[in-house]
């Protein structure tokens, strides 16, 4: 299997959109603001997330409510998957109204064994282009894991152990809860049932709630930087996932000021880092 799926390194897709008012103006909605804190007649950084939305056919989703494997991506049978981390850099603005394109290349395939078992770690590389000038360029970390054993009973995922946190220069708290999770999961048309099935996450993943998007973390903990510096420019941003939150409990995004720009977190209340970020002031 390791070679076949190896054998997508260098697959290619290129996918069209416009940079529709829309979209972005539900974002401000769902970030709870009247007037959104990034520049006016651009799409909001990140905001690339909410286009080149999936068009799979109903017939063609999977039993976790993601569509089959295969295509662009490579046809990897470990059914869990997760967004883990991305990369990005700010090359230039989507101007509303634009003709977007996104150019897409897989840039590595890398098959791994670990104590959690069986693992896959997939690196997309995306461009996308707007009214034909690069304005972001991304690498994108996606897992695969293996799914739980028939013969054993879900349990709840252990929680990651509590790491010290940099002290925080400024805070919010996010109480999270199904509503958001929907409508984050309408925004991008995500139809993975970790996000809505309460009986999905309990009975087949183990978990103790609806998981929160990764993605919407870090467009959370981007806002967070936002809110702090409207308007500002931004040259880079990454973040990593480092362990799962859930809609039975708030947490907390976290900032702290860096030669560079900031750093950023978002960590349950009893401290544990769920998502690190760091942006690069541009």
């Amino acid at each position: 299997m390791a070679e076949d799926i190896r054998d997508w390194i260098g697959r290619t897709e290129t996918v069209a959109d416009v940079a529709a008012a829309g979209a972005y103006q539900r974002l401000a909605g769902l970030l709870d603001h009247e007037a959104p804190p990034w520049r006016a007649g651009e799409a909001p950084l990140l905001g690339h997330w909410l286009n080149f939305l999936p068009e799979a056919l109903q017939s063609q989703i999977g039993p976790d409510g993601h569509p089959k494997r295969g295509g662009f991506l490579p046809p990897v049978v470990l059914p869990r998957r997760m967004w883990a981390g991305s990369r990005l850099t700010f090359a230039g603005a989507m101007p509303l109204g634009a003709a977007i394109e996104r150019r897409s290349t897989i840039r590595d395939v890398q098959p791994k064994s670990g104590r959690s078992g069986e693992m896959v770690f997939v690196t997309v590389q995306h461009e996308v282009w707007a009214d034909g000038g690069l304005a972001v360029t991304e690498a994108q970390d996606i897992v695969y894991r293996e799914a739980p054993r028939p013969d054993v009973a879900p349990t709840p995922a252990t929680p990651a152990p509590v790491e010290a946190a940099p002290p925080a220069e400024w805070s919010r708290t996010v109480v999270p809860d199904p509503v958001l999770l929907f409508r984050y999961s309408a925004l991008t048309y995500n139809s993975h049932r970790i996000h809505y099935d309460r009986d999905f996450c309990r009975d087949a993943e183990g978990y103790p709630g609806l998981v929160v998007h990764g993605p919407l973390i870090a467009t959370l903990l981007m806002d967070h930087y936002l809110r702090r510096h409207p308007g500002a420019g931004v040259g880079g941003f990454s973040f990593r996932a480092q362990s799962p939150l859930f809609d039975i409990a708030a947490f907390i995004l976290n900032g702290r000021e860096t030669a560079a720009g900031a750093e950023l977190w978002a960590a349950g209340e009893d401290g544990r880092i769920a998502m690190t970020a760091t942006v690069q002031a541009g």
